[in-house]
């Protein structure tokens, strides 16, 4: 007799749906919910839009956008050095290009987070949806180093109000989507100029935050390159990519468990 406590024999090889896309490599949980949720998938013929929706890879049919889903796929993680220019997406409807056309082989990736078309510099791609998961959700808290490029030169009392925090507008000017207080920021000086540049550290982040920030207390911004991203540090030419090595996937692995050194810290992305 079955005790109580075992699992009935049908859910013992059951997940949750936008687990087993992200395993798949499809892209991560997130935007597997996405998928789900605009009856993009479908298990065994039926259209599912419910995000508890459980199923079991080995039995079931599960398809996305008509395809059927295959096994989970041997993981792959790669550092990017995203040149201006490129959408951080895997199809863009503008035409504009991706950064998948600088991943060689046609390998299934897509990117960690984004960076902005005008933006540059470190981008993490994998097809590891639960380690993106991770790593995207504001819980992570990993840290994100910029090099900012700005018109004019800020006051110390500017700086300090970006280390402090400041209200910006949530979304587009105008918009009416109300404004929002960042959270503070680490900010130094890092090369002098008429148009100076600074490293900023984020511990919240918010979309195009740093272009943001800065023109709240009055100078543009004109580049935005990130060179760091939690352990990783930018250490190939514009457009170059390299494999992680288990060493840095390991090191990511550790930065996103709870309870780590210096976790009280919220990030995301900004451009």
């Amino acid at each position: 007799m079955r005790s109580d406590r075992e699992p009935a024999p049908r859910e013992m090889g059951q997940e949750r749906l936008q687990k087993i896309i992200a395993a798949a490599g499809i892209c991560s949980r997130r935007k597997a919910e996405e998928l789900i949720l605009s009856g993009r998938v479908q298990v065994n013929g039926n259209t599912v839009t419910e995000l508890g929706t459980k199923a079991d890879n080995g039995r079931d049919h599960i398809r996305v956008d008509g395809k059927l889903l295959r096994g989970p796929e041997q993981h792959r993680y790669y550092l990017l050095n995203k040149p201006k220019g490129y959408v951080t997406t895997v199809s863009d409807p503008q035409g504009r290009p991706t950064v998948m056309e600088l991943i060689r082989g046609g390998a299934r990736m897509f990117p960690v987070g984004r960076l902005d078309y005008a933006s540059e510099g470190l981008l993490l791609m994998t097809n590891d949806g639960e380690l993106a998961n991770a790593l995207t959700r504001a819980a992570s808290r990993i840290e994100k180093t910029y090099l900012v490029k700005v018109s004019g030169r800020p006051t110390e009392l500017d700086l300090e109000t970006l280390r402090h925090g400041l209200m910006i507008d949530r979304g587009k000017p105008g918009s009416g989507e109300g404004r929002v207080m960042t959270a503070p920021a680490k900010v130094r000086l890092a090369r002098e100029g008429e148009n100076p540049w600074y490293e900023l550290v984020l511990i919240e982040g918010r979309n195009r935050e740093i272009r943001k920030m800065f023109e709240e207390i009055g100078h543009h911004v004109e580049k935005i390159r990130r060179v760091g991203y939690g352990p990783l540090a930018l250490d190939v030419k514009p457009g170059e990519v390299r494999e992680l090595t288990p060493e840095e996937v390991e090191k990511l692995r550790r930065a996103v468990k709870p309870g780590r050194a210096g976790a009280r810290r919220t990030v995301s992305e900004a451009g």
